[in-house]
């Protein structure tokens, strides 16, 4: 009888014992704004920024209520305007360019590449329709960094790194997040820290900090957090900033201080899992993997494939049969957006003109989660059931 895989794709690790236990100290205080603070006391929340600057290596770190939040808070903090046009990623989750529309500006799509990462030749042919790229490190996979900065630096485009899959990664030793002006991270709960919802906004720039430290509803209290702007640029930019209320809570702060002491050591782990998923699938007729390049860092908490040149019907077959073996596949291509999947032409709110060669790609990529409750055994067990079912439907076609 074939094997069936018995696990969880939706499953995380509970939230470390010293997490709970500051979050229950919270909870007791009744003290969960971020703001509700006695005497000189920094609370969670402002202790966690300075932990990630820390981590980072940012100047400035500002924590909020969502990666996609963050975003938006970007965008506004750099100057984005509604109607301004800025360049993305066609291959994204929906956050990305629903960020740009939520500040009433105009997405332009840029393609992607069988590495699933931004189509540098295409971003260089449009590079001059717009001042700000939002760019998307999709499914923790990282472009060619300096390559794609000598473009934008050239055309005079400011970059908004989107990071919420790669909290950890790096191009060439230097974390994503700090190649662009401002990078964005979630701590959503399928993220590499899980407090449900979050994120944090980080850069080295003093007036986008303070723009976006108002922008998240610090009212006049800006003091208070972990790493604060001068007093003189807070009195530049205070009266024409509005208050976007996004503020993290002490509550989450204390869930995520521990998780982000432990990164490092979740990161491998999930790169061990990878490893056995990737190697177990590599070779399979008619799948092509994802090849990661030397100089990328990258941390493996999901993994894509790709079925290139597929008829729609056989790449359903193959998502059916995995699932009826327990093996949860997402499919970006699908026509109509399911679940968290959808494609550049499912967002009616951002009409953009074909793009076969990124439709080709798109069309193609398999997706899966490797949460850190899944055993090397069971990442083996998963290769193969993937395998399997490519391979039958494959040899049918």
């Amino acid at each position: 009888m074939s094997e069936v895989f018995k696990g969880s794709f939706t499953q995380q690790e509970p939230i470390p014992e010293d997490g709970i236990a500051a979050a229950l100290d919270v909870m007791r205080s009744g003290r969960l704004h971020r703001y509700n603070l006695v005497g000189d006391e920094a609370g969670e929340t402002a202790l966690l920024e300075r932990e990630f600057a820390d981590y980072t290596g940012a100047t400035y770190a500002l924590a909020v209520t969502s990666g996609g939040y963050a975003l938006a808070t970007a965008l506004r903090a750099v100057g984005v305007q509604p109607g301004h046009k800025v360049l993305s990623n066609a291959f994204t989750l929906a956050p990305v360019p629903g960020a740009i529309a939520s500040v009433g500006a105009v997405p332009v799509f840029v393609g992607v590449t069988e590495n699933l990462t931004i189509d540098l030749e295409d971003l260089q042919a449009k590079a001059d329709q717009a001042d700000v790229l939002l760019l998307s490190h999709m499914r923790g996979h990282l472009c060619d960094m300096e390559r794609l900065m000598a473009i934008c630096e050239a055309a005079d485009v400011t970059v908004i790194e989107d990071c919420a899959h790669t909290m950890g990664a790096a191009w060439k030793g230097v974390a994503s997040g700090r190649w662009g002006k401002v990078g964005c991270y979630s701590t959503q709960t399928y993220k590499h820290i899980n407090s449900g919802e979050g994120g944090f906004l980080i850069t080295d720039d003093a007036e986008i900090a303070a723009k976006a430290t108002i922008l998240s509803g610090s009212y006049m209290l800006y003091a208070r957090h972990g790493t604060t702007p001068p007093e003189d640029v807070f009195e530049r930019v205070k009266y024409d900033t509005p208050n976007v209320s996004g503020r993290m809570d002490h509550l989450r702060a204390a869930i995520l201080r521990p998780q982000l002491a432990r990164l490092e050591t979740q990161c491998a782990a999930w790169n061990d899992r990878y490893a056995v998923v990737e190697e177990g699938v590599r070779g399979t007729p008619g799948l092509t993997v994802v090849e990661r390049p030397e100089e990328e860092t990258y941390v493996g908490s999901s993994i894509q494939v790709l079925l290139l040149d597929w008829q729609d019907s056989a790449i359903a077959d193959v998502i059916a049969r995995c699932l009826a073996r327990g093996v949860e596949l997402k499919w970006f291509g699908g026509a109509e957006p399911k679940g968290f999947t959808s494609r550049y032409d499912s967002w009616r709110y951002a009409p953009s003109a074909p793009m076969p060669d990124t439709d080709r790609v798109l069309r193609s990529i398999l997706d899966m989660r490797l949460p850190l409750t899944f055993s090397l055994e069971d990442c083996a067990q998963i290769a193969r059931i993937i395998r399997a079912e490519v391979g039958a439907v494959y040899q049918a076609a």
